[in-house]
C-alpha cells in the first residue's frame, strides 16, 4: 500500500505538469487554429533560461522566475504569433503544422548551440532543503505540493478567464466562428495574441516544474510534450476539463508502469513509449467525426514531362559521377548518404504530395528497411533487398489503419506517436522468436550493414555504393514521375482534393490509402537499406522522431509534389554540415537552424522551391541550342577541375555564373514565343506538353 501511494503521488504530480502544458496547447489550438508541436520546446527554452539566470548567473529565484514567466515567455509567444504563425494563418493546416515543426527544430538547435549538451546542468527542485511532508504511508515533497497547487490555480484561472471575462468570451467566440466574432466587434488577432502569450507561459511553467526530475536536455525536454499531446487529444483539443482528465490518465500510467512493470529485457522501453502508444490508441478509438480537421489550401501538384524527368534522372547520375571523380575517401564518406536520404525523402511525394496524407515516421520506416537488409543481406544477397522493401511496405500498410479515420494534424500526431513507439520501445528490443522464427532488430546495439552482391560483383567501396544509391534514386524518381502521369496518380490527386467526390465517382478511398501508404513505405525502406549500406553500421538513434523532422521539413521546403524533392532533400541535408564543418563543432546545429529558418519562410513559397526552380530552368532544358552548350561548358569545367588546372572554388563560381547566364539568355530567346496568342500555338512556336493543361483550364473557366 505504501508503494502504491508513493507512485500515486508521483503520478499525480506528473499529471499536474501535463495538465498545465496540455491546457496551454489546447488554448492555442482552439483560438489560433495551430497545433503547436513546438509547445514543449518553448517550455524547454524557459527551463534553460531559468537555470541560466538562477544558477548560472546567481539571480534570486523569485526574480529569475518573474523574468522568465512575465518577460521572456510572453515575448516569445508574441514573437511566434506575429512573425511566424500569422503569415500562415490563411494557408492550410498542413502549412501551419510545418511552421510548428520548423519552430521545434529551431528551438532545439538554438538550445544546443547556446548550452553545450555535454555539460551537465542539474536543476534543484523548489524548497529542496525543506523536509518532506509525512502523510503516514507516504511522503510529499514541497516541490510536488507546489506543482499540485499550481495546477489547481491554473485550472481555476482558466475557468475564470474563459467564463467570467470579456477577453475569455472573445476567445471562445473566435473558436466557434472567427468571421462572425469579428462582425460583433471581437478581434480574432487580439484573441490569438492572448492565447499565444498564455499558452507559452503555461509551457514555461510546465518546463520549469518538470526539469528538476529529468535531465536538462534540449531534445528530451522538448519530446516530453508527447505526454501533454495525449492529454490534449483526450480533451479532443477543445475541452480543458477532459484535458486535465487525460493528464491524470497519462501521469498515472507512467508512474504505475515504473513501479509495477515486470523486470525483463523486453518491457523497459514500454514505459517510455506508453504515452505515445496511448496517444496512438486514443486517436484510433475516439469518434471519427470529432477528429477530422480538413481545413487546408491545396497546392498545385505539377505534372512532370517525360523529357524533363529523363533529363533530371540523367542529371542525378552525372552529379554522382562528378562526386566520385572529385571527392577523396573522406569526402565520399561525408557525402555518401546524400542519395540514400534522397530516396527516403522521395517517399513523401506520392504520400503527402499526391495523396495529401501527412506522415512523420518515414525515417523510422527507413530504419526497418535498414535493419532487415542488415540481417538478411549480411553477405550481400541481392534477394534481401526486395524483402526489406516488402517488409517496409507491410509496415506502411499497418500505419494506414489510423489513416482510414484521421487526416491533417491528427494523422500527423498518429504517425509521430508510431515513430516514438518504434524508437523508444520496438527498436530497443533484444532478439526474440515468433513461431520458431528468430527476429532481431537493433538488438540493443548497432547493426553492421554490407553492400549488395550484383551477380558476383560485391559493392564495397564508397564510390561504388554512392553510384549504386544514385542509380536507384534516378530510377525511383522516374517511377514516381510515371506514377503521377498514370491512372493511379490521378486517383491520388482526386483523393487529396475531395475524398467524398472521389468515392462518389466510384473510387475506393480505403484501398487507395492503404496502397499509397504501402508504396511510400516501400520507397522509404529502400532508402533505409541504401542508407545503411553507405553508413556501414546503423543504430536506432539515427531513425528516431527528432532525426526524421529535418528530413520532413526539407522535403516540404523543396515541394512535396515535385519529383526533384528527393535530390534536393539529400543535398540540403548533407551538404551544409560538411561545408560549415570547417568552422567548428557547432556546424551541425547551425545547419539544422538554417533548415528551420528556411521552413519558417514557407509562407512566401507554399508550393516549394523545386517547382519554382523547375519553372525557371525548364526553358533552358527545352532550348535546343543553349542546352547542349550548357552541357559542353560544364564538361569543360569538369575536365579542368579533374586535371587540377582550376580549384574547387573557381569551378563552383564559374559553373554557377555560366549556367545562370545561359538560363537568362534562353529566357530572353523564348520571351517572344510566350506572347503568342493561343490560336498560334503549334504554328508560330513549337507545341509544348504543358499547353494542353493550360487550354483545359481555360475551357473549364469559360
Amino acid at each position: 500500500m505504501e508503494q502504491f501511494l508513493t507512485f500515486g503521488i508521483v503520478g499525480l504530480t506528473t499529471a499536474a505538469i501535463y495538465a498545465i502544458v496540455g491546457s496551454g496547447l489546447v488554448l492555442t489550438y482552439t483560438t489560433a487554429g495551430v497545433f503547436n508541436l513546438a509547445h514543449g520546446a518553448a517550455g524547454m527554452l524557459s527551463a534553460f533560461a531559468y537555470w541560466q539566470l538562477a544558477f548560472g548567473w546567481g539571480w534570486p529565484v523569485p526574480l529569475a522566475l518573474a523574468f522568465v514567466l512575465l518577460v521572456l515567455a510572453p515575448g516569445f509567444g508574441l514573437l511566434v504569433e506575429r512573425v511566424l504563425m500569422r503569415p500562415v494563418q490563411s494557408l492550410g493546416e498542413a502549412e501551419r503544422l510545418v511552421m510548428a515543426v520548423a519552430l521545434l527544430i529551431g528551438c532545439i538547435s538554438v538550445a544546443r548551440w547556446i548550452w553545450d549538451p555535454n555539460v551537465a546542468r542539474p536543476l534543484r527542485p523548489f524548497f529542496a532543503d525543506e523536509p518532506a511532508i509525512d502523510l503516514g504511508l507516504a511522503a510529499v515533497t514541497w516541490h510536488q505540493l507546489l506543482t499540485l497547487g499550481v495546477a489547481v490555480l491554473v485550472a481555476a484561472g482558466l475557468w475564470f478567464l474563459l467564463g467570467r471575462t470579456r477577453a475569455g468570451t472573445e476567445m471562445r467566440a473566435c473558436v466557434d466562428d472567427r468571421e462572425l466574432a469579428g462582425l460583433t466587434g471581437a478581434s480574432p488577432q487580439r484573441a490569438a495574441r492572448l492565447a499565444w502569450v498564455l499558452g507559452t507561459q503555461l509551457a514555461a511553467i510546465g518546463g520549469i516544474l518538470i526539469a528538476p526530475s529529468v535531465a536538462l536536455d534540449a531534445q528530451q525536454l522538448s519530446l516530453l510534450i508527447v505526454s501533454a499531446y495525449t492529454a490534449a487529444v483526450f480533451g479532443r483539443l477543445r475541452s480543458l476539463p477532459l484535458t486535465f482528465l487525460g493528464a491524470l490518465v497519462v501521469g498515472g500510467l507512467e508512474s504505475f508502469l515504473t513501479g509495477y512493470l515486470p523486470q525483463n529485457d523486453y518491457l523497459p522501453g514500454l514505459r517510455l513509449a506508453a504515452p505515445a502508444l496511448l496517444l496512438f490508441l486514443a486517436l484510433i478509438v475516439f469518434p471519427h467525426r470529432r477528429l477530422r480537421g480538413r481545413e487546408r489550401r491545396l497546392v498545385k501538384v505539377p505534372l512532370p514531362t517525360m523529357r524533363g524527368t529523363l533529363v533530371f534522372g540523367g542529371s542525378v547520375l552525372l552529379f554522382a559521377v562528378f562526386l566520385v571523380t572529385v571527392l577523396d575517401t573522406e569526402g565520399l564518406i561525408s557525402y555518401g548518404p546524400l542519395f540514400a536520404l534522397g530516396v527516403v525523402a522521395l517517399s513523401y511525394v506520392p504520400l503527402a504530395g499526391y495523396a495529401g496524407q501527412i506522415s512523420l515516421c518515414q525515417l523510422s520506416i527507413a530504419g526497418i528497411g535498414a535493419v532487415v537488409w542488415g540481417h538478411l543481406g549480411g553477405q550481400g544477397q541481392l534477394w534481401a533487398l526486395p524483402v526489406a522493401v516488402l517488409v517496409a511496405a507491410a509496415v506502411g500498410a499497418l500505419i494506414a489503419v489510423p489513416a482510414l479515420r484521421l487526416s491533417g494534424i491528427y494523422l500527423a500526431l498518429g504517425t509521430a506517436a508510431f515513430a516514438v513507439v518504434l524508437d523508444r520501445w520496438v527498436f530497443t528490443l533484444p532478439s526474440f522468436e515468433i513461431l520458431g522464427v528468430r527476429i532481431a532488430l537493433f538488438d540493443q546495439g548497432s547493426v553492421e550493414v554490407h553492400g549488395p552482391d550484383l551477380f558476383g560483383w560485391q559493392l564495397t567501396s564508397e564510390r561504388e555504393l554512392l553510384l549504386f544509391s544514385a542509380v536507384l534514386l534516378a530510377l525511383v524518381s522516374l517511377a514516381v514521375a510515371w506514377l503521377r502521369r498514370g491512372r493511379f496518380g490521378r486517383a491520388l490527386i482526386a483523393l487529396r482534393d475531395s475524398e467524398a467526390a472521389y468515392a462518389t465517382l466510384g473510387g475506393r478511398p480505403l484501398g487507395a490509402k492503404v496502397a499509397v501508404f504501402a508504396l511510400s513505405a516501400a520507397i522509404a525502406g529502400l532508402g533505409g537499406a541504401l542508407y545503411g549500406m553507405v553508413q556501414r553500421t546503423v543504430t536506432a538513434e539515427q531513425f528516431n522522431l527528432v532525426a526524421n523532422l529535418p528530413v520532413f521539413l526539407i522535403a516540404v521546403i523543396g515541394g512535396l509534389g515535385a519529383v526533384g524533392t528527393g535530390l534536393f532533400t539529400g543535398l540540403s541535408y548533407v551538404a551544409p554540415p560538411q561545408l560549415l564543418g570547417h568552422f567548428g563543432s557547432w556546424a551541425n546545429d547551425a545547419s539544422t537552424l538554417l533548415i528551420a529558418l528556411a521552413g519558417m519562410g514557407l509562407a512566401h513559397s507554399p508550393g516549394g522551391i523545386v517547382p519554382r526552380m523547375r519553372d525557371e530552368w525548364s526553358g533552358l532544358v527545352r532550348d535546343r541550342l543553349l542546352f547542349p552548350a550548357t552541357g559542353a561548358v560544364l564538361a569543360l569545367l569538369w575536365a579542368l577541375y579533374a586535371t587540377d588546372l582550376i580549384g574547387g572554388a573557381l569551378f563552383l563560381v564559374t559553373a554557377v555564373v555560366a549556367t545562370t547566364a545561359l538560363r537568362v539568355w534562353s529566357t530572353a530567346r523564348q520571351a517572344g514565343s510566350r506572347l503568342e496568342p493561343v490560336e498560334w500555338w503549334g504554328i508560330r512556336r513549337p507545341w509544348r506538353p504543358e499547353d494542353r493543361e493550360v487550354i483545359s483550364h481555360g475551357i473549364a473557366a469559360s
